[in-house]
């Protein structure tokens, strides 16, 4: 099974990108599930209903998210509503789910704490669920997203959960690594997978206003900039009967 997975997608330029180059790419590698960070997809902060749908109508299956996933509350009513959309799995009591089901592939996201808001441990919290799950839908292939800040913690969860889920892929920093691997018991492996958005900018926001900021230490409001757009993603095979992933690969599109 091939199943690709895209990086945080930031703004009305990343959902643009989504729409012009995710046909393509599900078309050529023959991608049968494509998973995307969503976070971002307003504005830059949060996620609504609408974009939600955009990207869903130009080819995602599945949105995952993270520590934005709270920042347009209009999304709140729509996450317990079967949108197929999920948030970390390791906040306390919150609305929706952490995980969810797409044509048997498990899809789990998890967020880190190291630099991060503290919530509950994902090291735990996966062994929770994976416990549950294991003994009720018992799923074969299962994708991790593991949004957190800190490259050691996600290397760490990565090879905690080596041999127990399909692949562990890192979000949030917005900037793509080149550590795609397998673990030697089959895990997929990669400690971020970038983003999805304007690659003239500063993880996403204007130039001169992520500037403004280092230089005087004041406030300044972030936009989305404009420009020519990426597509980060990486596509794994996985073997739909042992769950390891057999290759990974990192794929990486522009447009003007």
């Amino acid at each position: 099974m091939r199943i690709l997975m895209i990086g945080d997608v930031i703004g009305k330029p990343g959902r643009q990108a989504i729409k012009s180059l995710l046909p393509g790419v599900r078309q050529e590698y023959g991608i049968d599930m494509v998973i995307a960070n969503g976070e971002n997809t307003a504005g830059g902060f949060g996620i609504t209903s609408d974009t939600a749908y955009e990207l869903l109508d130009n080819g995602v299956d599945v949105l995952t998210s993270g520590n934005h996933i709270w920042d347009q509350k209009e999304i709140i009513p729509s996450m317990d509503e079967g949108l197929p959309l999920i948030r970390p799995a390791n906040y306390p009591n919150s609305p929706g789910r952490g995980f969810l089901f797409h044509n048997d592939v498990m899809v789990l996201n998890l967020m880190g704490r190291v630099f991060m808001p503290p919530l509950d441990c994902p090291f735990r919290t996966a062994d929770t669920i994976l416990k549950e799950v294991k003994s009720g839908e018992n799923p074969t292939i299962i994708i991790v997203d593991f949004h957190a800040e800190a490259t050691s913690e996600k290397q760490g969860l990565g090879w905690y959960l080596d041999g127990r889920v399909s692949a562990v892929l890192g979000t949030h920093t917005h900037v793509g690594t080149v550590d795609a691997k397998i673990l030697p018991r089959g895990t997929g492996y990669l400690t971020d997978v970038g983003m999805t958005g304007p690659i003239n900018s500063v993880i996403g926001s204007e130039v001169d206003a992520v500037l403004e900021r280092f230089l005087t230490g004041m406030p300044q409001r972030l936009n989305v900039a404009n420009g020519p757009v990426t597509m980060n993603s990486v596509l794994l095979d996985i073997d739909p009967d042992t769950g390891q992933a057999t290759a990974i690969q990192r794929i990486d599109r522009t447009d003007d």
